[in-house]
């Protein structure tokens, strides 16, 4: 705190400062301080509202998933129709909806990188699948990131994938979700850039990127004076962490690029620990594919949970 105080000063005698006290909002995002019980909520609910009202949801129907399963999102053919984007807003509801996605809510990023990849050239189907999300949010505006006070500051994390889940290229879908103290800090939900030839090379591709925000955590914490442990990564494929433990140069594997073998010196220098977790229990499915309601245990809840697993 003495460190915040001392920067405030130094910053107040060059530029002219007002103290407005503690931040209870900041570009659209709610901040909720509860010091009695030690919580902090991070909510985005009056944002999504005006965004539900500026593309003309109000009345639409809530739906309970991000995306429905029904979906099966491609490339506009020869055939099909693009909508005029000068007319359906499509790229604005798409940056409306990203916008929410990383600022408090982990739970559309899987839905919002589906729909991203057809910004340049969307039809009728993918305005569709944009309109889903929105009437998804109408329905989860009280959906917010929640977090508690825990003197133990360990990083873990959670990775999962789809395998050639990419309908064009048939590229898999990457998600990483970690948690410091049990409070989430850091998702994502992309397409692998290589084209993987197995589920176990998927999920090692993915679990390997994981490792890679797990270390850079690990060394931002570390910056700030507070030590680590190895960081504790979970994975759902018993192949893939054989896979990266395993230092046998395998036949069927020894195609894998170099580079995301790098994971094997993380686990050796007691940098990272990778662990199994079932898939039911992995916060991170949700970032990969849809997950029917009920498809997660509430202990892998992607919000607002202690989300640590035990072996």
């Amino acid at each position: 705190m003495s460190d915040i105080v001392n920067l405030k000063k130094q910053l107040s005698s060059t530029f002219e400062m007002k103290d407005l006290g503690a931040a209870r909002r900041i570009l659209g995002m709610e901040i909720i301080r509860d010091r009695v019980n030690g919580t902090l909520q991070l909510s985005q609910s009056n944002y999504l509202k005006k965004v539900i009202e500026n593309f003309r949801m109000t009345d639409s129907k809530s739906s309970q998933t991000p995306i429905g399963a029904h979906f099966k999102l491609s490339l506009v053919t020869e055939d099909e129709e693009c909508i005029d984007t000068e007319v359906t807003p499509y790229s604005s509801a798409v940056g409306s909806i990203m916008y929410a996605m990383i600022g408090s809510r982990p739970d559309l990023a899987y839905g919002i990188g589906l729909v991203s990849r057809f910004m340049s050239k969307p039809g009728s189907i993918h305005w569709e699948a944009v309109k889903w999300l929105l009437r998804y949010i109408k329905g989860s505006l009280d959906v917010e990131l929640l977090y508690t006070k825990d003197k133990n500051l360990d990083i873990q994390g959670y990775c999962d994938s789809d395998y050639a889940a990419d309908l064009d290229k048939r590229r898999s879908i990457s998600g990483y979700v970690f948690t410091v103290g049990g409070n989430v800090v850091s998702w994502k939900s992309n397409l692998q850039r290589v084209a993987a030839l197995s589920t176990t090379e998927a999920e090692y591709i993915a679990l390997t990127e994981a490792v890679k925000e797990g270390i850079w955590l690990r060394g931002l914490l570390q910056d700030f004076g507070f030590k680590q442990e190895a960081v504790k990564v979970w994975c759902d494929s018993q192949s893939a962490i054989c896979l990266s433990k395993n230092n046998l140069f395998h036949e069927r594997t020894k195609h894998i690029a170099v580079k995301y073998y790098f994971i094997r010196d993380m686990i050796d220098d007691g940098e990272v620990e990778v662990l199994k977790i079932h898939t039911s229990r992995n916060p991170a499915d949700i970032l990969t594919k849809v997950v029917p309601v009920g498809g997660v245990d509430p202990e892998g809840d992607i919000h607002g949970r202690d989300t640590k697993m035990e072996d």
